[in-house]
């Protein structure tokens, strides 16, 4: 497979998890982690389809317990979070906090091996901050005491996903085929905290049951093995750089969903933030002599 093949394949990530926020509040009531089990259980099924005719595949499982660690702790505590995050606060307002991963990704990596946090970096962080506090302007300063909880879910969310990605790329010798096995193992843990946390509520509408079907096969299933695949054998720097556009692409598709209204405090928040994630990802559009 050649890097450019890699990498489109890597961006088709991005445009599926653009999708997340408006399919997961289309599901409609379900807990967070009865929905978490659920869609988590397709997309490890979705994996295991991939291995049909290749029984080499099983032994991608065998990996090293930092690995399982890594790749589960993240899948499972990002979901659980952000699930939670589009619970309990306005979807729009909770994507966007959560949609601050790209950039937390830039600045957490800029303190790996080799690696140095320049001033383009801290500009960025600050941009991106700008536009996470007009959020909160936006909305008069205040929020109901039951969305609180949600956005600080969303916020935490974006830096366990931040912090998986960056571990993730330290262990490039993990093939794709183990995804499939941490998305199991997350929609078990998922089952368990559900049995004992929630109350089961099953979809009511077929829309409800097509919502939940989506998001296993791509933004909870396919999407993490097309975003391993562009990480470990595509150009990272232009993924990283396309994964910017995600909050502009998710609070789009809310509002053409009627589940977010426009306004220009949200379009001004997902430009810094979009904006801010650009100018501390610069070096990912200088070009290799």
């Amino acid at each position: 497979m050649s890097s450019r093949t890699a990498t489109l394949i890597g961006l088709t990530a991005i445009l599926m998890w653009s999708l997340l926020s408006v399919m997961t509040v289309a599901t409609g009531t379900i807990p967070a982690f009865q929905l978490a089990a659920m869609t988590f259980a397709i997309g490890g099924v979705v994996g295991l389809l991939t291995w049909i005719g290749r029984p080499e595949a099983l032994k991608a499982l065998r990996q090293p317990t930092v690995a399982w660690i890594v790749g589960v702790g993240g899948l499972f505590g990002y979901h659980a979070l952000y699930f939670l995050a589009l619970r309990f606060a306005p979807p729009a307002e909770a994507g966007l906090l959560n949609y601050l991963w790209p950039l937390l990704i830039v600045l957490f990596s800029a303190f790996l091996p080799g690696e140095r946090l320049a001033a383009h970096h801290v500009i960025g962080a600050a941009l991106g901050l700008v536009g996470t506090v007009l959020l909160f302007v936006g909305n008069g300063a205040s929020f109901a005491a039951g969305q609180i909880p949600g956005l600080i879910a969303a916020f935490v969310a974006a830096f366990v996903w931040a912090t998986y990605s960056v571990l993730s790329r330290r262990l490039k010798g993990v093939p794709t085929d183990a995804v499939a096995g941490f998305c199991l193992a997350t929609a078990v843990l998922a089952a368990l905290m559900h049995l004992a946390l929630e109350s089961t509520v099953w979809p009511q509408i077929s829309l409800q049951w097509l919502a939940i079907i989506g998001l296993g096969v791509g933004p909870v299933g396919a999407a993490f093995f097309t975003w391993d695949i562009g990480m470990k054998r595509g150009d990272i720097r232009v993924l990283g750089a396309a994964s910017y556009a995600t909050p502009l692409l998710s609070t789009a598709f809310l509002i053409l969903a009627g589940f977010a209204n426009a306004s220009a405090n949200i379009a001004l928040a997902a430009l810094l933030i979009a904006g801010g994630g650009l100018v501390a990802a610069k070096d990912m559009f200088r070009l290799r002599r």
